[in-house]
């Protein structure tokens, strides 16, 4: 907990529970024992309420082997028709053999791969990848990532001189329903 709390609890609750006590044992009084056990339980209650909400709404931390997987264009960020042709023509892939393969596709056929190695660094708690691509290099993948951290997830923003930022996560290409 933080210093406010601390501060709280030896200047405040210990106290107040002292004195609850040496109430209850000079008038053995049953309210002076359930106020105890109130404040007590409240305590408890609160800290496991402060305890849940921070491990549902911290920032995943990411190591090397939670960035493994395939990489496809998240269409959601920026619907519509560019997307959708950005998500049939680029996708990528990092093997735990620290290999990149960055896909020029048409839909599911693969036009050319471009090949590089991955390393991280870990300036923070959280990894950070970085790429060191075979020439010749694609646009897309010339520059690190930059990654951004949900509570569960993470996705990958690559930026490309031609499209501007491109928005990947992680799954597998499937084909787009057509309207």
């Amino acid at each position: 907990m933080g210093f406010g709390f601390n501060l709280g609890m030896i200047f405040i609750i210990f106290p107040a529970i002292v004195i609850l006590f040496i109430l209850y044992v000079a008038t053995k009084k049953q309210y002076f024992g359930k106020a105890i056990l109130g404040i007590i339980v409240c305590i408890a209650v609160l800290i496991m309420l402060a305890f849940t909400i921070c491990v549902l709404v911290s920032k995943k931390e990411l190591k090397k082997h939670d960035y493994y997987g395939s990489y496809v264009v998240d269409r959601s960020y920026f619907p519509g028709k560019q997307a959708n042709w950005q998500y049939d023509h680029y996708r990528f892939e990092i093997k735990e053999n620290d290999s990149i393969y960055f896909y020029s596709t048409d839909k599911q056929k693969i036009k050319k791969i471009y090949r590089g190695r991955i390393t991280t660094v870990k300036p923070t708690n959280s990894e950070r990848l970085i790429f060191k691509m075979n020439k010749p290099v694609h646009h897309i993948v010339k520059e690190n990532p930059t990654t951004y951290r949900g509570a569960w997830d993470f996705y990958l923003v690559l930026h490309s001189d031609k499209f501007g930022n491109m928005f990947f996560k992680k799954g597998a290409w499937k084909q787009i329903d057509s309207q």
